[in-house]
């Protein structure tokens, strides 16, 4: 099986998943059942994925590969700390 082959099957895969995934979680056994199995077969699938992009990456295939999908935006890791306010003082009530 060629490497595009496995991508478009781990996809469809992914998608069938997403699909019972969200009736699963509804309390539909037999999307819960269909789950289960649906990732046995995606386990399966992703082994023959890591084999097939290993030897591609050996021959240089995935130069020759367009990658589609949007670039991930870096995320800022330093982020500014919210200045603390000073605590209020309780007054304590009168009493009578």
């Amino acid at each position: 099986m060629a490497l595009k082959d496995v991508i478009k099957t781990m996809h469809h895969l992914l998608g069938h998943l997403v699909k019972d995934l969200t009736k699963a979680e509804g309390g539909n056994k037999a999307a819960s059942q269909r789950v289960r199995t649906g990732s046995i077969k995606l386990e399966k699938v992703a082994k023959q994925y890591r084999k097939e992009s290993v030897s591609a990456e050996k021959k240089g295939l995935f130069k020759k590969m367009k990658v589609t999908g949007k670039k991930h935006k870096p995320v800022k890791k330093a982020v500014k700390k919210a200045a603390k306010k000073p605590a209020k003082k309780k007054v304590a009530k009168k009493r009578r």
